[in-house]
């Protein structure tokens, strides 16, 4: 079963949560703060942690840039407002997807199920059209491996920048658009948001490109969206 860990202060929405995830067949741990939350990584392994932003103490962005600095575990963020300076912060924090407060359970659940199926391996799509080691430059791709270096060394990827560096680079010199890659990289459709691309454009630019702010792999295409790059 996908062991949730649910880090929520407020005490009706934590147990309303945990139940309606436990319905669904995940095993929830939920904890008040970040720090409990911090604590039970550091003592039990975790498939996913839903994550507060809005906590006492250390608040949800810190947890979550502690969580992201410790490895590639998903982070899937719970914001009371649709607000952009949250979101945006959130997302940079290294979060991997965001739902708004008053939260659906059935839209938590479809984003849980989607980024464990991203974690689990679903990155690659099967078939000859994708075997094997690319090589792009100083960059690295090995597909069968799920694995990413550069100049021989590897580069550490969460799990939706990893998915997502594969789908731009699956078609080099190819302008895809940020619903398309939210339809293969988030599983969104209308429940999709561009923000989610551009943030995790920025983070994945941070660790693979020379100069972030003058990319070669990963280029913007004004009004279109992203293509993967060196042509």
């Amino acid at each position: 079963m996908p062991q949730v860990l649910l880090i929520e202060d407020h005490q009706t929405v934590r147990d309303g949560l945990q139940l309606a995830l436990t319905r669904q067949g995940h095993t929830v741990v939920a904890v008040a703060t970040g720090e409990q939350g911090l604590e039970r990584l550091r003592t039990a392994a975790s498939d996913v942690v839903v994550l507060d932003l809005m906590l006492p103490g250390m608040d949800g962005f810190e947890v979550c840039r502690r969580i992201r600095q410790q490895g590639d575990l998903p982070i899937i963020m719970l914001t009371a407002r649709n607000d952009d300076m949250d979101v945006v912060a959130g997302l940079e924090a290294g979060a991997d997807d965001y739902v708004v407060k008053p939260v659906q359970a059935r839209v938590l659940e479809a984003r849980i199920r989607a980024v464990l199926r991203r974690t689990g391996g679903d990155s690659r799509r099967p078939g000859p059209e994708r075997p094997g080691l690319h090589q792009h430059g100083a960059l690295t791709i090995d597909r069968a491996a799920l694995v990413v270096s550069k100049d021989g060394a590897p580069v550490s990827l969460a799990p939706t920048e990893l998915r997502l560096l594969l789908e731009l680079a699956h078609t080099p010199g190819q302008v895809l658009s940020r619903q398309q890659l939210l339809e293969a990289v988030w599983e969104h459709g209308y429940l999709g948001d561009s923000r989610l691309v551009d943030a995790c454009v920025q983070r994945l630019r941070a660790k693979i490109e020379d100069e972030p702010s003058a990319p070669v792999y990963i280029q913007t295409v004004r009004g279109f969206g992203y293509r993967f790059g060196p042509l």
